[in-house]
This record gives structure tokens, C-alpha cells and sequence, in this order.
């Protein structure tokens, strides 16, 4: 139990200072519009959640536009549970595909990208749902400021760098099959890997724990 009320406090903590500094950074301290990836909410942590805490403390604060959440394939936790969750808050919130993430952030005026952690290495290299890189890759050349909200027990400083955490690489039939029916050819080779590493340089917001923001290079070491 103290546990879990520790979680509860330290995710919204997450949300209010993440929210205070992506407010800082919109000329006229908002309303603003993010955008957001697989589940980072109450249905992923104890209680009100990392990147959805950042996204229901704006919505609370009653400075959030809306928010984009990508599908999240193979598994669509962005779809079936971040959407899911906020609608359920009434929190202003629109699915899109995966491959519309980039095309979502120019069309549609995104101003900060927001993604939870698996891990965080010693140089603040970040670990998490497959599909983050590319949208780091993307923020970055949009001029977009790049997010991570995560807390302090994320961090492993035993890892110097992102390229020493393992990554899980799952079946190839959760990409070749849905809901139990073939979708490609039964004998294609598939690489399924449930995570990607995104380098701490692509971390332009900084990473967002209960202590505050962090540059990602120091994050660990502050930490």
C-alpha cells in the first residue's frame, strides 16, 4: 500500500512539472496540442501515469488542446487503452495511425512529443515501445521539443549507454496475423522487436521524473 500511494504521488509530480515546463516553452502559456505513444497511464503504473499524468495535469490546469495518441501496433495500447483512458476523463484526445505520426505533427500543429521509459541508460539514452526513435527522429526535424517522463527508479547507471539494454524481440505472427487471421504470406521472414532505443540527443525536452525535468545527460547522475 505505501508503495502503491508513493507511485500515485510520484506520477503526479511527473505531471505537474512536465506540464509547467512544456507551458513555459508555447509563447502564451497555451492551450497546447501533444502528441503521445502506447500507454503510459493509469492502466501502466499505480495510478494516474508518467506521459498521461503530463497530459492530464495540461488538461486539469485547463491548458491542453488535445492530444494524438498513435495506434501502437502490434498490440494497439495506444488505441485500446490511451484512448480509452482519457476519453474516460473527458481529456480532448485523437487516435491516429502509427505511420501518420510525423504528417499528424506538421498538419496538425503539435507542439511537444510525450513518451514514457522502460529504462534509462547512464547518458540518458532511453529505452521504450518500439516506434519512439522514429518519433524522436521526426520531433527533432520539426523543431518539436521531444519528451520522456519516467520516474527516478527507471534510470539504471550501470548501463553506460542505451546500446547495452537488451531488447525483447517478440513472435512474428503478432505482425503477420490479427485476431487469429493470416494477413501476409505464412513463410515471410518478420523482425518484431517490442522496443527501440532513442539516443539522449533526440531528447530535446529533456526527461520529465518527480524531481523536476533533466537534461538527459544528467539525469541519472542528478538522480
Amino acid at each position: 500500500e505505501g508503495l502503491l500511494e508513493k507511485d500515485r504521488r510520484d506520477n503526479r509530480n511527473i505531471g505537474a512539472h512536465g506540464a509547467s515546463d512544456i507551458l513555459g516553452r508555447v509563447p502564451g502559456g497555451g492551450p497546447v496540442t501533444l502528441l503521445t505513444h502506447c500507454n503510459t497511464g493509469t492502466l501502466a503504473t499505480a495510478g494516474y501515469g508518467t506521459a498521461l499524468g503530463v497530459v492530464r495535469a495540461l488538461h486539469q490546469r485547463g491548458s491542453l488542446s488535445r492530444v494524438f495518441c498513435t495506434e501502437t501496433r502490434p498490440y494497439n495500447q495506444g488505441s485500446r487503452l490511451s484512448a480509452l483512458e482519457l476519453r474516460h476523463d473527458g481529456v480532448p484526445v485523437t487516435i491516429i495511425a502509427d505511420s501518420a505520426a510525423a504528417a499528424a505533427m506538421r498538419e496538425r500543429g503539435v507542439q511537444a512529443v510525450v513518451v514514457g521509459a522502460d529504462r534509462v541508460a547512464a547518458n540518458g539514452d532511453v529505452a521504450n515501445k518500439i516506434g519512439t526513435f522514429q518519433l524522436a527522429v521526426a520531433a527533432r526535424h520539426m523543431g518539436i521539443p521531444f519528451y520522456v517522463a519516467a520516474p527516478s527508479s527507471t534510470c539504471d547507471p550501470t548501463l553506460a549507454s542505451g546500446r547495452l539494454i537488451p531488447i525483447e524481440e517478440r513472435p512474428g505472427t503478432e505482425l503477420t496475423h490479427l485476431g487469429g487471421v493470416l494477413l501476409a504470406d505464412p513463410d515471410v521472414d518478420v523482425w518484431n522487436p517490442a522496443f527501440d532505443v532513442t539516443p539522449h540527443e533526440l531528447i530535446t525536452g529533456g526527461i520529465i521524473t518527480e524531481w523536476g525535468v533533466f537534461a538527459p545527460s544528467e539525469v541519472c547522475r542528478a538522480l
